[in-house]
């Protein structure tokens, strides 16, 4: 059952983070936490929600490891390489609290709402303190207070469809860029993904509620909004409103702002979305409209609800009707059954969309979903020739995509120093292709006009324009 977390339950995780402020008021030095938050941006959103707990409670935050009286490990379960760097960083954190023996040590998020996991972690890192799921975020004030307090381990990941708590503190990592999620949880099971088991079911926040918060976020000088959800544009089946009316009623708010949002799904992207965009004064001309795979056969064993003709369709009317659109997508080689003919098919997608860049994935095999149960005749290598593959011919489609931006002057938000040449402010045009060029650093966090000079496959180069 979905629940709204109540004012008053709020209030008593206040009063536990008040009671754990006063319980490191005694330490001789300024407590300091550390944490760090893998994976999606729905799980860096998490992470700052964290951060705001932790501010609340009276620690200073640090990047420095070493130092920390507190560490968080905010996991993702999507990926095997992503648990495993995890298991090698809680590891590492064994030395350090030798060292320490007050630092208390947490893991949450993702990966640990799998039971199995959880359980593991719990017998194989000792020293680890605090492990909690998705479902008890909102506690973990009171989890904290419990390690001080009864010095005892807290292991806690109940099961249950997902709740809504609104009104958590939020210390953001940006000052200008803020993520609003807007919906959690999944329905669609996916055969290779994991998240509705880790996330719950489809819950959308209220609209009044989101554009509160937006509205605020503005005021205070936010240039970038980005709207979160694991699939994004089924907002509002539980609340009577679409997700393209939530973006109207967004788009309408006064203010200089770009809104972009995470991540849709082709079955429930709607002509009227596409109409949405194309009509709006604040929303990106960026789709990341996740293909998965080119062969009809593989979609239906992956449970996607949707097949090429379809996906064709949708993509000839978003780039009829949306001036300039960034189109990128994500791809899975290798899933179980499939056959280099239904690779080709990918292949063959890709050459004919045209992606101004795609996110490419080997199939990595997830405890309790329906793909891990598949047959997997096709050896790791092969795979990996095929990813091979099928990044050359990403590069090859890709280098012209930025061509036709030369000569254009667009409006860029600076995000600051340049991602491979500090010589260079870098920043996103509406597009949201990165587009670096040559100024001082009180640009960074305000949108300029840059008129574009030369197209590389992954960037623009530009001048700024008085």
């Amino acid at each position: 059952m979905i629940e709204k977390i109540t004012e008053e339950e709020l209030k008593e995780q206040h009063f536990f983070a008040m009671r754990v402020k006063s319980v490191i008021h005694m330490f001789d030095h300024k407590p300091l936490a550390y944490t760090h938050s893998y994976g999606c941006q729905q799980n860096v959103s998490d992470g700052e929600k964290i951060n705001g707990m932790l501010t609340e409670m009276g620690y200073e935050l640090t990047d420095d490891i070493e130092k920390a009286d507190f560490i968080l490990y905010n996991t993702c379960a999507v990926r095997e390489n992503a648990e495993n760097r995890v298991f090698g960083n809680i590891g590492a954190v064994k030395n350090i609290k030798r060292k320490n023996p007050d630092l208390v040590v947490a893991v949450c998020g993702c990966m640990v709402q799998q039971e199995h996991i959880a359980l593991q972690m719990k017998k194989k890192f000792p020293f680890v303190d605090i492990i909690f799921g998705t479902h008890v975020l909102h506690k973990f004030p009171e989890m904290l207070y419990k390690v001080f307090e009864k010095k005892e381990r807290v292991l806690s990941i109940p099961e249950c469809d997902g709740n809504i708590a609104e009104g958590l503190p939020v210390r953001r990592d940006s000052g200008f860029k803020a993520s609003v999620p807007i919906m959690y949880g999944c329905n669609n099971f996916c055969t290779y993904c994991i998240v509705p088991f880790v996330r719950g079911r489809e819950r959308s926040r209220d609209p009044e509620a989101i554009i509160d918060e937006v509205k605020g976020l503005i005021e205070r000088g936010y240039k970038e909004i980005l709207l979160l959800g694991q699939n994004v544009n089924s907002y509002g089946k539980d609340k009577g409103v679409s997700f393209s009316e939530l973006l109207r009623r967004l788009d309408a708010l006064e203010g200089e702002f770009k809104i972009s949002f995470m991540t849709s799904h082709p079955k429930d992207c709607t002509r009227e979305l596409i109409d949405t965009i194309a009509g709006s004064r604040h929303i990106a001309y960026h789709l990341h409209l996740p293909v998965q795979s080119g062969s009809d056969r593989i979609l239906k064993l992956m449970n996607r609800h949707y097949d090429i003709a379809h996906y064709k369709e949708l993509v000839a009317y978003a780039r009829e009707k949306i001036p300039g659109l960034q189109l990128t997508t994500d791809i899975i080689v290798g899933f179980p059954g499939e056959t280099y003919e239904d690779f080709k098919e990918t292949l063959e997608l890709m050459r004919e969309i045209k992606y101004d860049s795609a996110f490419t994935f080997i199939y990595s095999k997830r405890e309790g979903t329906k793909a891990a149960e598949m047959e997997d005749p096709v050896s790791e290598e092969e795979k990996g020739k095929w990813f091979r593959e099928l990044l050359e011919v990403q590069g090859s489609v890709g280098d012209d995509a930025y061509k036709k931006y030369v000569g254009e002057t667009l409006s860029i938000l600076c995000e600051g120093r340049g991602r491979t040449d500090e010589k260079y402010l870098t920043g996103k045009s509406r597009q949201n292709i990165i587009v670096d060029f040559s100024g001082d650093d009180s640009l960074i966090g305000q949108f300029v006009s840059v008129k574009i000079t030369k197209a590389l496959n992954w960037a623009l180069i530009g001048e700024i324009q008085q």
